[in-house]
């Protein structure tokens, strides 16, 4: 933690969880006018996003330390603190949060149905998604955790499409049912470590040095990896997720894919891993298969959709797949593979989401046997379709690609029967992207009217995401750059 003492001690990280909270509220107040709540809420995310950028540049040139380290007492009595850290993995995902998180905001701006509620619950999701990739207090994590499910909830079961209630429900039960079993062990965990030591604490550097028998520390990492499992989602857990991003409504789907499936991710690079090393060792052959499974599963999966969101909610778990498959090798490479596939992931997906919002906005259908010729109607539209599609095969040069080719090449190098299935995995990949693309970028027209093609407003939303998407194919070092040292210390079984 000495890389963070020199550090200004302005409470940078604090700020990024008060000030969506803030906005949260403002919104609230301003309950009756909807246009200052769009307003408001467009100026917190793109004040959060500023600090974001202004972190990245000054504190993401690498680092085997914390880049900023927040602690303070909260609850003493039963040793829970209010403890904040950053370092090169939580920098990109909270970098991402605030980019998506504005983007969300942008593509709701036309939304006319309890709007300042709707802010509200987006700007507090952000809030609780900053407080998950920055807490390192469990408890504090835990509560983070559990109060992201309720904006999300609250989201589609309101503002969702015809069928919102039953994935709303599924989706809070299901994520709930992992949380409760992740508290019991936490909470083990917790009791263990004071009968040990004397001195009870939540605090992860703590709970990591606990002794535990290889069957304490087997059954609490499982509780803790159902929970980071299911909101993966790893199959077999995965099936609240079509649901939930089929019914969802633009911005919640955006945050589904973009960030709700990193916060497993996250949990298990941050919590599972360095909590329980042995029992992770033992499994990581098992959560191999398993990702392998899911990347070949959800692809066949994709390909046998008709509705294009559903289809792109199985790629969302074909790509996580992919993912958790770099870090079950547990090779360096790999892991920062793994990660950058995360954020390209993010942007990439994210984007093919608002295009087919603006979609169905335009045709009224998201089925595929419906849709067709879209670029001879609306080739502006038609080209950024085929650009993120593109990047999300995997096609060199675009976003997706970097980060795969250093998830394959580092899991050649410790199991190569993995890799080599995995290859086999993205060529599943281009047989769905590429039905889809020409199902709906040529094919022949449907008997529609010519439709109107991007707007500015949707040009200022799609257009940054597109240049991310070429930097981080082109040149990734500087998204590498910051994950190195959090990335080797992680896997040492260490904190930065």
């Amino acid at each position: 933690m000495t890389a963070a003492s020199a550090l200004p001690q302005f409470p940078w990280l604090t700020l990024l969880i008060l000030l969506p909270l803030g906005g949260a509220l403002l919104c609230l107040l301003h309950h009756r006018r909807a246009e200052e709540c769009r307003w408001l809420a467009l100026a917190t995310t793109a004040a959060t996003l500023g600090i974001t950028i202004y972190l990245f540049v000054c504190y993401g040139q690498g680092d085997s330390g914390w880049l900023l380290y927040e602690d303070a007492a909260w609850i003493p009595r039963y040793g829970i603190r209010f403890t904040l850290g950053l370092d090169g993995i939580s920098l990109l995902l909270v970098l991402l949060t605030a980019f998506l998180q504005m983007i969300a905001v942008l593509m709701s701006w036309s939304e006319k149905q309890h709007v300042p509620m709707f802010f509200s619950l987006l700007l507090v999701l952000e809030a609780t998604l900053m407080g998950i990739f920055l807490a390192l207090d469990l408890m504090l994590f835990f509560l983070f955790w559990e109060v992201m499910l309720l904006p999300m909830f609250f989201l589609i079961s309101i503002w969702g499409h015809e069928r919102r209630h039953y994935a709303a429900i599924k989706f809070f039960l299901y994520t709930l049912a992992g949380s409760m079993v992740m508290l019991v062990a936490l909470i083990v965990l917790y009791l263990i470590h004071g009968e040990q030591t004397g001195t009870y604490t939540f605090a992860l550097a703590e709970l990591m040095q606990t002794d535990l028998s290889s069957q304490q520390e087997m059954l609490l990492f499982l509780g803790f990896l159902l929970a980071f499992a299911i909101k993966i989602p790893l199959v077999p857990f995965h099936t609240w997720l079509p649901d939930a991003h089929t019914e969802a409504p633009v911005a919640g789907t955006i945050d589904l894919t973009g960030l709700l499936l990193k916060t497993g991710i996250y949990g298990l690079i941050r919590f599972a891993f360095p909590l329980f090393p042995e029992a992770t060792r033992s499994f990581l052959p098992v959560l191999g298969i398993v990702a392998l499974t899911g990347i070949f599963h959800a692809a066949w999966a994709a390909y046998r959709q008709d509705d294009i969101k559903r289809l792109f909610a199985y790629s969302s778990i074909s790509h996580v797949g992919l993912v958790v498959l770099g870090l079950a090798a547990w090779q360096l490479t790999a892991w920062e593979g793994s990660i950058l596939l995360m954020l390209a992931h993010g942007i990439s997906t994210g984007a093919l989401f608002v295009l087919i919002a603006l979609i169905r906005q335009r045709t009224g259908t998201r089925n595929l046997a419906e849709l067709g010729g879209l670029w001879s109607q609306a080739p502006q539209m038609a080209f950024l379709f085929l650009f993120f599609s593109l990047a999300s095969l995997g096609l060199p040069g675009l976003a997706n690609f970097a980060g795969e080719i250093l998830v394959l090449l580092g899991t050649f190098q410790t199991h190569p029967v993995w890799a080599a299935i995995a290859v086999i995995g993205v060529v599943f990949t281009a047989a769905y992207m590429l039905r889809l693309v020409q199902g709906v970028v040529w094919g022949p027209v449907k008997g529609r009217p010519t439709l109107p093609d991007l707007t500015p407003r949707e040009w200022l939303i799609l257009l940054p995401m597109a240049v991310l998407v070429l930097w981080l194919g082109l040149y990734p070092e500087p998204f590498l750059r910051p994950l190195h040292g959090a990335v080797v210390n992680i896997m040492a079984g260490g904190l930065p």
